[in-house]
Protein backbone atom coordinates (compact mmCIF):
# COMPACT_ATOMS: atom_id res chain seq x y z
CA UNK A 1 0.00 0.00 0.00
CA UNK A 2 1.39 3.70 -1.10
CA UNK A 3 1.96 5.77 2.42
CA UNK A 4 0.05 8.22 0.85
CA UNK A 5 -3.69 6.34 1.49
CA UNK A 6 -5.85 7.81 4.08
CA UNK A 7 -6.86 5.07 6.49
CA UNK A 8 -9.30 4.40 9.18
CA UNK A 9 -9.38 4.33 12.98
CA UNK A 10 -9.53 0.28 12.21
CA UNK A 11 -7.02 -0.27 9.61
CA UNK A 12 -4.42 -1.73 11.57
CA UNK A 13 -7.70 -3.90 13.01
CA UNK A 14 -7.90 -5.39 9.10
CA UNK A 15 -4.61 -5.98 8.29
CA UNK A 16 -4.14 -8.06 11.71
CA UNK A 17 -7.27 -9.84 10.71
CA UNK A 18 -5.69 -10.87 7.51
CA UNK A 19 -7.86 -9.11 5.59
CA UNK A 20 -6.52 -8.25 2.11
CA UNK A 21 -6.11 -4.00 1.65
CA UNK A 22 -6.34 -2.37 -1.35
CA UNK A 23 -6.81 1.17 -2.76
CA UNK A 24 -10.31 2.60 -2.51
CA UNK A 25 -10.87 6.34 -3.57
CA UNK A 26 -7.39 7.16 -1.75
CA UNK A 27 -8.47 4.99 1.50
CA UNK A 28 -6.77 2.06 2.10
CA UNK A 29 -9.54 -0.53 2.77
CA UNK A 30 -10.11 -3.85 3.05
CA UNK A 31 -11.17 -5.75 -0.35
CA UNK A 32 -11.75 -9.22 1.69
CA UNK A 33 -10.78 -10.94 5.05
CA UNK A 34 -10.97 -14.43 3.00
CA UNK A 35 -14.35 -15.97 1.32
CA UNK A 36 -15.63 -12.69 -0.45
CA UNK A 37 -18.99 -15.25 -1.19
CA UNK A 38 -18.51 -16.16 2.08
CA UNK A 39 -18.52 -12.45 3.60
CA UNK A 40 -21.66 -11.87 1.14
CA UNK A 41 -23.91 -14.84 2.31
CA UNK A 42 -23.14 -13.90 5.80
CA UNK A 43 -25.07 -10.56 5.88
CA UNK A 44 -27.76 -12.38 3.74
CA UNK A 45 -28.19 -15.23 6.17
CA UNK A 46 -26.90 -13.33 9.20
CA UNK A 47 -24.94 -10.59 10.45
CA UNK A 48 -22.11 -8.90 9.03
CA UNK A 49 -20.13 -5.51 9.59
CA UNK A 50 -18.36 -3.23 7.18
CA UNK A 51 -15.86 -0.18 8.10
CA UNK A 52 -17.26 2.77 6.60
CA UNK A 53 -15.25 5.31 8.50
CA UNK A 54 -13.85 6.48 5.39
CA UNK A 55 -17.69 8.27 4.83
CA UNK A 56 -17.67 11.68 6.27
CA UNK A 57 -19.99 13.36 8.05
CA UNK A 58 -20.73 16.24 8.28
CA UNK A 59 -22.79 18.67 10.75
CA UNK A 60 -24.79 21.56 9.19
CA UNK A 61 -25.75 23.75 11.98
CA UNK A 62 -27.22 27.41 12.48
CA UNK A 63 -30.65 29.33 12.01
CA UNK A 64 -30.41 29.17 8.71
CA UNK A 65 -29.41 25.32 8.20
CA UNK A 66 -32.94 24.22 6.88
CA UNK A 67 -33.03 27.24 4.59
CA UNK A 68 -29.55 26.17 3.00
CA UNK A 69 -30.06 22.51 2.59
CA UNK A 70 -33.35 23.06 0.90
CA UNK A 71 -31.17 25.08 -1.63
CA UNK A 72 -28.44 22.56 -1.74
CA UNK A 73 -29.92 19.38 -2.28
CA UNK A 74 -32.66 17.83 -5.15
CA UNK A 75 -35.05 16.56 -2.15
CA UNK A 76 -37.19 18.59 0.19
CA UNK A 77 -35.77 18.55 3.97
CA UNK A 78 -38.93 19.63 4.88
CA UNK A 79 -40.06 16.12 5.03
CA UNK A 80 -38.01 15.34 7.84
CA UNK A 81 -40.64 16.97 10.77
CA UNK A 82 -39.41 13.95 13.33
CA UNK A 83 -36.08 14.17 15.31
CA UNK A 84 -33.51 11.10 13.50
CA UNK A 85 -35.44 10.91 10.68
CA UNK A 86 -33.35 10.32 7.64
CA UNK A 87 -33.53 11.42 4.10
CA UNK A 88 -31.85 10.09 0.72
CA UNK A 89 -30.78 13.00 -2.32
CA UNK A 90 -28.33 13.34 -4.32
CA UNK A 91 -26.07 17.26 -4.47
CA UNK A 92 -26.36 18.59 -7.76
CA UNK A 93 -24.36 20.90 -10.46
CA UNK A 94 -25.88 23.77 -12.36
CA UNK A 95 -26.52 21.39 -15.12
CA UNK A 96 -28.11 18.75 -12.86
CA UNK A 97 -25.35 17.11 -13.09
CA UNK A 98 -24.83 14.71 -9.71
CA UNK A 99 -21.97 15.88 -7.57
CA UNK A 100 -22.78 13.41 -4.53
CA UNK A 101 -25.36 11.11 -3.16
CA UNK A 102 -25.85 11.76 0.38
CA UNK A 103 -28.29 11.03 2.87
CA UNK A 104 -29.55 14.06 5.14
CA UNK A 105 -30.46 13.50 9.17
CA UNK A 106 -32.73 15.98 11.33
CA UNK A 107 -31.95 16.79 14.81
CA UNK A 108 -33.87 20.03 15.17
CA UNK A 109 -34.51 23.11 12.65
CA UNK A 110 -30.76 24.47 13.61
CA UNK A 111 -29.30 21.23 13.55
CA UNK A 112 -28.60 18.85 11.02
CA UNK A 113 -26.36 15.76 9.96
CA UNK A 114 -25.11 15.03 5.94
CA UNK A 115 -23.54 12.05 5.94
CA UNK A 116 -21.35 11.81 2.04
CA UNK A 117 -19.02 9.70 0.14
CA UNK A 118 -15.28 9.20 0.91
CA UNK A 119 -14.01 9.78 -2.59
CA UNK A 120 -15.68 13.29 -2.49
CA UNK A 121 -16.20 14.14 0.58
CA UNK A 122 -13.36 17.14 -0.15
CA UNK A 123 -14.95 18.58 -2.94
CA UNK A 124 -18.39 18.08 -1.72
CA UNK A 125 -17.70 20.55 1.46
CA UNK A 126 -15.89 22.76 -0.29
CA UNK A 127 -19.52 22.97 -2.45
CA UNK A 128 -21.04 23.50 0.32
CA UNK A 129 -19.58 26.25 1.68
CA UNK A 130 -19.51 27.74 -1.92
CA UNK A 131 -23.48 27.33 -1.99
CA UNK A 132 -23.41 28.67 1.88
CA UNK A 133 -21.58 31.66 0.66
CA UNK A 134 -23.57 32.60 -2.35
CA UNK A 135 -26.80 32.79 -0.81
CA UNK A 136 -25.57 34.24 2.34
CA UNK A 137 -26.59 31.78 4.53
CA UNK A 138 -25.93 32.03 8.27
CA UNK A 139 -25.08 28.80 8.35
CA UNK A 140 -21.65 26.79 10.01
CA UNK A 141 -20.51 23.46 8.09
CA UNK A 142 -18.14 21.25 10.46
CA UNK A 143 -16.41 17.97 9.00
CA UNK A 144 -15.99 15.72 11.61
CA UNK A 145 -13.11 13.40 10.93
CA UNK A 146 -13.27 13.01 15.24
CA UNK A 147 -15.92 10.16 14.17
CA UNK A 148 -16.01 6.45 12.71
CA UNK A 149 -18.65 4.83 10.91
CA UNK A 150 -19.48 0.77 11.28
CA UNK A 151 -22.65 -0.88 9.12
CA UNK A 152 -23.71 -3.94 10.67
CA UNK A 153 -26.31 -5.69 8.25
CA UNK A 154 -28.19 -8.83 8.10
CA UNK A 155 -31.18 -10.80 9.25
CA UNK A 156 -29.68 -10.67 12.73
CA UNK A 157 -27.88 -7.56 12.85
CA UNK A 158 -30.13 -5.47 15.41
CA UNK A 159 -29.84 -8.22 17.53
CA UNK A 160 -26.05 -8.89 17.69
CA UNK A 161 -25.71 -5.11 18.30
CA UNK A 162 -28.03 -5.67 21.64
CA UNK A 163 -25.73 -8.33 22.47
CA UNK A 164 -22.99 -6.30 22.22
CA UNK A 165 -24.17 -2.80 23.71
CA UNK A 166 -27.36 -4.41 25.63
CA UNK A 167 -27.72 -0.32 26.87
CA UNK A 168 -28.51 0.49 23.16
CA UNK A 169 -31.17 -1.80 22.77
CA UNK A 170 -34.09 0.37 24.79
CA UNK A 171 -33.89 3.84 22.00
CA UNK A 172 -32.90 1.48 19.24
CA UNK A 173 -35.35 -1.30 19.19
CA UNK A 174 -38.67 1.34 17.83
CA UNK A 175 -36.41 2.63 14.85
CA UNK A 176 -38.05 2.62 11.31
CA UNK A 177 -35.83 2.09 8.59
CA UNK A 178 -34.33 5.62 7.45
CA UNK A 179 -34.79 6.78 11.38
CA UNK A 180 -31.87 7.23 13.69
CA UNK A 181 -31.21 7.47 17.22
CA UNK A 182 -28.81 9.19 19.45
CA UNK A 183 -28.06 6.76 22.29
CA UNK A 184 -24.99 8.47 24.00
CA UNK A 185 -22.52 11.70 23.21
CA UNK A 186 -21.07 11.67 19.42
CA UNK A 187 -22.57 7.75 19.14
CA UNK A 188 -25.64 7.65 16.41
CA UNK A 189 -27.18 4.39 15.57
CA UNK A 190 -28.95 4.61 12.47
CA UNK A 191 -31.81 1.70 11.10
CA UNK A 192 -30.39 2.43 7.38
CA UNK A 193 -27.64 0.18 4.55
CA UNK A 194 -26.49 -0.31 1.51
CA UNK A 195 -26.74 -4.08 1.56
CA UNK A 196 -30.79 -4.30 1.10
CA UNK A 197 -30.59 -6.21 4.58
CA UNK A 198 -31.87 -5.03 7.53
CA UNK A 199 -29.49 -3.55 10.34
CA UNK A 200 -27.83 -0.24 11.78
CA UNK A 201 -25.14 2.04 10.62
CA UNK A 202 -23.45 2.56 13.63
CA UNK A 203 -21.27 6.40 14.33
CA UNK A 204 -19.01 6.61 17.48
CA UNK A 205 -15.97 8.72 18.19
CA UNK A 206 -12.57 7.36 16.47
CA UNK A 207 -11.33 6.57 19.95
CA UNK A 208 -14.10 3.88 20.35
CA UNK A 209 -14.64 2.04 17.19
CA UNK A 210 -11.95 -0.41 17.68
CA UNK A 211 -13.31 -1.51 20.99
CA UNK A 212 -16.98 -1.80 18.67
CA UNK A 213 -15.33 -3.95 16.22
CA UNK A 214 -14.23 -6.32 18.39
CA UNK A 215 -17.20 -6.49 20.30
CA UNK A 216 -19.36 -7.23 17.50
CA UNK A 217 -17.22 -9.81 16.50
CA UNK A 218 -17.24 -11.97 19.85
CA UNK A 219 -20.81 -11.60 19.53
CA UNK A 220 -20.31 -13.77 15.55
CA UNK A 221 -20.74 -10.58 13.46
CA UNK A 222 -17.84 -11.43 10.67
CA UNK A 223 -16.14 -8.75 9.24
CA UNK A 224 -16.83 -8.03 5.59
CA UNK A 225 -14.87 -6.16 3.04
CA UNK A 226 -15.56 -3.94 -0.17
CA UNK A 227 -15.45 -7.30 -2.17
CA UNK A 228 -18.92 -8.19 -0.90
CA UNK A 229 -20.40 -4.53 -0.10
CA UNK A 230 -20.54 -4.75 -4.19
CA UNK A 231 -22.34 -7.66 -4.49
CA UNK A 232 -24.86 -6.92 -1.89
CA UNK A 233 -25.32 -3.55 -2.95
CA UNK A 234 -25.72 -4.81 -6.63
CA UNK A 235 -28.64 -6.86 -5.78
CA UNK A 236 -30.20 -4.98 -3.37
CA UNK A 237 -30.28 -1.92 -6.75
CA UNK A 238 -28.24 0.14 -4.98
CA UNK A 239 -26.34 2.85 -6.79
CA UNK A 240 -22.56 3.38 -6.15
CA UNK A 241 -21.17 6.91 -6.77
CA UNK A 242 -18.56 7.40 -9.43
CA UNK A 243 -19.70 4.09 -11.11
CA UNK A 244 -23.22 4.35 -11.85
CA UNK A 245 -23.13 7.83 -11.96
CA UNK A 246 -21.17 10.96 -11.83
CA UNK A 247 -21.27 14.93 -12.72
CA UNK A 248 -22.28 13.98 -16.11
CA UNK A 249 -24.96 12.02 -14.68
CA UNK A 250 -28.80 13.81 -13.98
CA UNK A 251 -30.81 11.67 -11.61
CA UNK A 252 -33.23 10.41 -14.17
CA UNK A 253 -30.18 8.97 -16.24
CA UNK A 254 -29.53 6.67 -12.28
CA UNK A 255 -33.25 5.93 -11.75
CA UNK A 256 -33.22 8.40 -8.76
CA UNK A 257 -36.04 10.77 -9.94
CA UNK A 258 -37.44 9.89 -6.90
CA UNK A 259 -35.20 11.16 -5.13
CA UNK A 260 -35.97 14.81 -6.85
CA UNK A 261 -38.89 17.13 -5.36
CA UNK A 262 -39.62 19.39 -8.14
CA UNK A 263 -43.28 20.18 -5.97
CA UNK A 264 -42.88 23.29 -4.85
CA UNK A 265 -41.56 26.01 -7.76
CA UNK A 266 -40.50 28.56 -4.73
CA UNK A 267 -37.74 26.36 -3.82
CA UNK A 268 -35.20 26.60 -6.27
CA UNK A 269 -32.43 24.24 -5.26
CA UNK A 270 -28.93 24.39 -7.24
CA UNK A 271 -29.62 22.00 -10.46
CA UNK A 272 -33.39 22.74 -10.79
CA UNK A 273 -33.74 24.72 -13.41
CA UNK A 274 -31.78 22.29 -16.23
CA UNK A 275 -33.71 19.43 -14.99
CA UNK A 276 -36.88 21.09 -15.72
CA UNK A 277 -35.35 22.12 -18.76
CA UNK A 278 -32.40 20.47 -20.34
CA UNK A 279 -33.59 16.98 -18.34
CA UNK A 280 -31.71 14.22 -21.00
CA UNK A 281 -34.06 11.47 -21.34
CA UNK A 282 -33.58 7.64 -21.08
CA UNK A 283 -33.80 4.41 -18.88
CA UNK A 284 -31.81 2.93 -15.87
CA UNK A 285 -32.53 -0.79 -15.91
CA UNK A 286 -31.61 -4.19 -14.08
CA UNK A 287 -30.20 -7.06 -16.78
CA UNK A 288 -29.99 -10.14 -15.45
CA UNK A 289 -28.23 -12.47 -18.02
CA UNK A 290 -29.47 -15.44 -19.29
CA UNK A 291 -26.67 -17.46 -20.27
CA UNK A 292 -23.10 -18.11 -18.90
CA UNK A 293 -20.69 -15.06 -18.57
CA UNK A 294 -20.35 -12.30 -16.68
CA UNK A 295 -21.13 -8.34 -16.90
CA UNK A 296 -19.20 -5.98 -16.47
CA UNK A 297 -19.44 -2.25 -16.71
CA UNK A 298 -19.13 -0.21 -19.44
CA UNK A 299 -20.14 -3.39 -21.67
CA UNK A 300 -22.42 -2.29 -25.03
CA UNK A 301 -25.77 -3.61 -24.75
CA UNK A 302 -28.11 -3.68 -27.58
CA UNK A 303 -31.92 -3.20 -27.86
CA UNK A 304 -34.72 -2.65 -30.07
CA UNK A 305 -34.84 1.17 -29.31
CA UNK A 306 -31.22 1.48 -29.50
CA UNK A 307 -27.43 1.29 -28.31
CA UNK A 308 -27.15 1.57 -24.28
CA UNK A 309 -24.21 0.90 -21.98
CA UNK A 310 -23.43 -1.53 -18.63
CA UNK A 311 -22.92 1.01 -15.70
CA UNK A 312 -21.66 -1.90 -13.35
CA UNK A 313 -22.02 -6.09 -13.38
CA UNK A 314 -20.74 -8.78 -11.25
CA UNK A 315 -21.75 -12.33 -10.45
CA UNK A 316 -24.51 -12.34 -8.01
CA UNK A 317 -24.08 -14.67 -5.20
CA UNK A 318 -27.59 -14.91 -4.25
CA UNK A 319 -29.20 -15.94 -7.75
CA UNK A 320 -25.85 -17.98 -9.13
CA UNK A 321 -26.15 -15.69 -12.51
CA UNK A 322 -24.39 -12.15 -13.83
CA UNK A 323 -26.49 -9.11 -13.06
CA UNK A 324 -25.60 -5.58 -13.75
CA UNK A 325 -27.14 -1.89 -14.25
CA UNK A 326 -27.70 -0.41 -17.83
CA UNK A 327 -28.41 3.38 -18.85
CA UNK A 328 -30.73 2.43 -21.94
CA UNK A 329 -32.79 4.36 -24.39
CA UNK A 330 -36.20 5.40 -23.23
CA UNK A 331 -38.90 2.20 -24.39
CA UNK A 332 -37.06 -0.25 -22.75
CA UNK A 333 -39.00 -2.27 -20.37
CA UNK A 334 -39.02 -4.83 -17.94
CA UNK A 335 -39.62 -8.39 -19.47
CA UNK A 336 -37.78 -7.44 -22.69
CA UNK A 337 -34.71 -9.27 -23.87
CA UNK A 338 -31.53 -7.24 -24.57
CA UNK A 339 -28.53 -8.33 -25.53
CA UNK A 340 -25.08 -7.76 -23.84
CA UNK A 341 -21.68 -7.60 -25.79
CA UNK A 342 -19.28 -10.24 -23.84
CA UNK A 343 -15.61 -10.73 -25.39
CA UNK A 344 -17.33 -10.08 -29.01
CA UNK A 345 -20.35 -12.16 -28.52
CA UNK A 346 -23.76 -11.10 -28.12
CA UNK A 347 -25.66 -12.52 -25.04
CA UNK A 348 -28.94 -12.30 -24.42
CA UNK A 349 -30.20 -10.75 -20.91
CA UNK A 350 -33.41 -10.26 -19.81
CA UNK A 351 -34.41 -6.44 -18.76
CA UNK A 352 -35.47 -6.43 -14.44
CA UNK A 353 -37.10 -3.85 -12.52
CA UNK A 354 -34.81 -3.40 -9.28
CA UNK A 355 -34.03 -4.95 -6.96
CA UNK A 356 -32.64 -8.41 -7.61
CA UNK A 357 -33.10 -9.36 -3.96
CA UNK A 358 -35.31 -7.95 -1.21
CA UNK A 359 -34.57 -9.30 2.10
CA UNK A 360 -32.35 -12.28 1.48
CA UNK A 361 -34.75 -13.31 -1.71
CA UNK A 362 -34.45 -13.29 -5.05
CA UNK A 363 -37.38 -10.50 -6.13
CA UNK A 364 -39.40 -13.15 -8.87
CA UNK A 365 -38.59 -11.11 -12.95
CA UNK A 366 -40.84 -12.97 -15.22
Amino acid sequence: MSSSLQRTPLADTHVAAGARMVDFGGWEMPLAYGSQLEEHHAVRRDAGMFDVSHMLNVDVSGPQAMDFLQRLVANDVAKLAVPGKALYSCMLNPQGGIIDDLIIYFFSIDQWRVVVNAGTADKDVAWMRRVAAAGQFEVTITPRRDLAMVAVQGPNARAKVWAARPAWQAATEPLTPFVAAQVDDDTLVARTGYTGEDGFEIVVPASQVVTLWNDLAAQGVRPCGLGARDTLRLEAGMNLYGQDMDELTQPNQAGLSWTVSLKSPERRFVGCDALEQLATPCSFVGLKLQERGVMRAHMAVRTPQGTGELTSGTMSPTLGVSIGFARVPLGVEPGQTVDVEIRGKWVPALVCKLPFVRHGKAVEHS
